[in-house]
């Protein structure tokens, strides 16, 4: 149990500010509807036990469709759409951050089809502050969380 809260400790208060799916996720799947038969370009979430992994593709992808999925679910971040692409591919739309039109590094607003703004202004775009100091304390940290020791709150900074 206690093991299960270290994994969510970094995110627990933005996922209680969070709106799911986003406010405006109607009106970004009738974007992406409107494009069918586009050729889209994807930044993709691969979450992994202990980390996050983000793919930027330079590859165009066609959009063939975009489906209803039948059980969304927002603990395991699946969004209530799936894209079909012409490579075969059903990806949810909760494993992506991303699709634009035209570029697929630094598109302009007018580009962006569909973007999930907690993802990219959290996890993928917001500034780093990594030093000796601060690795040192988060490994501490969570390596005390799992070898049993409790989180104590004065060195979360919070």
């Amino acid at each position: 149990m206690e093991r299960d809260n270290c994994r969510g400790m970094a995110f627990e208060r933005q996922e209680r500010e969070r709106i799911w799916p986003s406010a405006d996720y109607s009106q970004q799947v009738e974007r992406l509807r409107r494009s069918i038969g586009s050729e889209i370009y994807l930044v993709e979430l691969k979450p992994e036990d202990i980390h996050m992994g983000i793919r930027y593709s330079d590859t165009p992808f066609e959009l063939i469709d975009v489906l209803e999925f039948p059980r969304p679910d927002p603990a395991r971040g699946l969004a209530p759409h799936l894209i079909l692409l012409d490579d075969g591919r059903g990806i949810n739309l909760g494993r992506i951050a991303r699709i634009t039109i035209d570029t697929p590094y630094s598109p302009p607003v007018e580009n962006i089809l569909y973007q999930e703004s907690f993802l990219m202004d959290r996890l993928l775009l917001r500034e780093r502050r990594l030093s000796e100091a601060s690795i040192a304390e988060r490994s501490k940290l969570l390596l005390g969380c799992f070898l049993g020791n409790r989180i104590d709150k004065r060195l979360t900074r919070e």
